[in-house]
């Protein structure tokens, strides 16, 4: 009888019936001992179970801000953040509350302390007066940062490597960095924080900064509804449409723009010995900036006088490299006496087959051939070589 109770005892443990168990050992005092002995087991048996309900009622991650009036850089600070797989899931929580602050695994723009270590990054307090190069010397911007700064520097690089197929310590992921700092997020902190574009009163008014459409989304002053958070998820989405719109640039064309230039700038002596002329294979890349980082970079003794490359229609054209970035004066000009001269009447005057035209200001010029674009630069170079008198203008 015993050994027919301990077989149907096992049956019933393996089919997880603990309560026919007990009843069919209630009737002795060995039953006791069999009966916990069976709930030992079944607790042993199901205790994966209540180890995954007590994982997936564990509190979030959460971000904590300001309430009331919020600002671009708090909004574009939460977005980032966002994007990072340790606050993906975060809540976010607006308030001025210091104890609830304090439960927050980030806090960005409130709370009056900047502590990279914990995670708190206000800008607020009257000794902080931090900018990319104070934290990061070898970057030059001098910026006092906000929210959105702060957040970008420490968290950027990973942030990037989230949205881009890019891995950090990628170099192109270092270029990126540095472009959308200068490019989107340094506008950002130079707003919130009142440090105006330019010395003296601005000739007109810019009313469509990423700052300016942020903050339109406050309630209207005599509004009878205050409530700031549906404004706060409006410019989140904001945010987030505007810096995947500069990234996707920067990624898809910017960069392949830098790569374009820099092959040509590494067989430029090929091209010409002087190494004074660059070649572009096709038309349209945007190449004056990256030029003049790379001739830093690598600082060049002799700069880039001109550049070639194809127009849509076939045809060459020779382009001259300008002094900088927001100057109309360049390097070195085509000839004077070409200038205005157009076709046959250029191509007899220059003695070079194939010649479009030359602009009347001199920066650029066309030609039939890339061999006829090409030896305009060359006569130009070799001209401004025996009188620089007649060099850039």
């Amino acid at each position: 009888m015993i050994a027919l109770n301990i077989t149907i005892i096992a049956f019933l443990i393996r089919t997880s019936k603990p309560n026919r168990v007990c009843r069919l050992f209630n009737s002795n005092s060995r039953s006791c001992v069999l009966s916990v002995n069976v709930h030992r087991r079944e607790t042993s048996y199901m205790s994966s179970k209540p180890k995954r309900l007590c994982t997936e009622n564990m509190p979030g991650k959460k971000i904590g801000t300001h309430n009331g009036t919020f600002h671009c850089d708090e909004v574009l600070a939460c977005y980032f953040l966002r994007q990072l797989p340790q606050y993906r899931d975060a809540e976010i929580i607006r308030t001025r509350d210091p104890a609830k602050l304090a439960k927050c695994d980030i806090v960005v723009d409130v709370g009056g302390e900047f502590d990279p270590k914990n995670h708190r990054y206000d800008h607020h307090q009257r000794t902080f007066a931090e900018n990319f190069h104070s934290l990061r010397p070898e970057k030059p911007w001098v910026t006092k940062l906000s929210s959105a700064g702060l957040v970008y520097l420490h968290f950027g690089h990973q942030l990037l490597a989230q949205v881009t197929q890019f891995k950090e310590g990628d170099r192109q992921l270092d270029v990126l960095f540095d472009k959308l700092y200068e490019n989107f997020v340094e506008e950002v902190d130079a707003v919130d924080n009142g440090i105006s574009q330019c010395d003296g009163e601005a000739r007109y008014s810019v009313t469509t900064t990423l700052s300016t459409r942020v903050g339109n989304l406050n309630p209207r002053w005599n509004s009878k509804n205050q409530d700031t958070e549906e404004g706060f998820q409006k410019a989140m989405a904001l945010v987030k449409e505007e810096f995947l719109d500069r990234l996707d640039f920067y990624q898809s064309s910017w960069l392949p723009a830098r790569e374009v230039v820099e092959e040509a700038f590494q067989k430029r002596h090929q091209v010409d010995p002087s190494g004074e002329l660059l070649l572009f294979s096709q038309g349209g890349c945007p190449w004056k900036e990256h030029l003049f980082e790379l001739e830093k970079e690598l600082q060049v003794g002799t700069p880039i006088k001109f550049i070639l490359y194809p127009d849509q229609s076939g045809k060459w054209r020779v382009q001259c490299v300008p002094a900088g970035l927001n100057t109309f004066q360049n390097r070195l000009s085509l000839p004077e006496e070409w200038r205005g001269v157009r076709d046959e009447a250029l191509s007899e005057l220059s003695g070079i087959k194939g010649c479009i035209f030359v602009h009347t200001a001199g920066f650029i010029g066309g030609n039939d051939t890339q061999e006829g674009a090409l030896e305009m630069a060359r006569r130009t170079i070799q001209a401004a070589a025996m009188s620089p008198a007649n060099g850039s203008s």
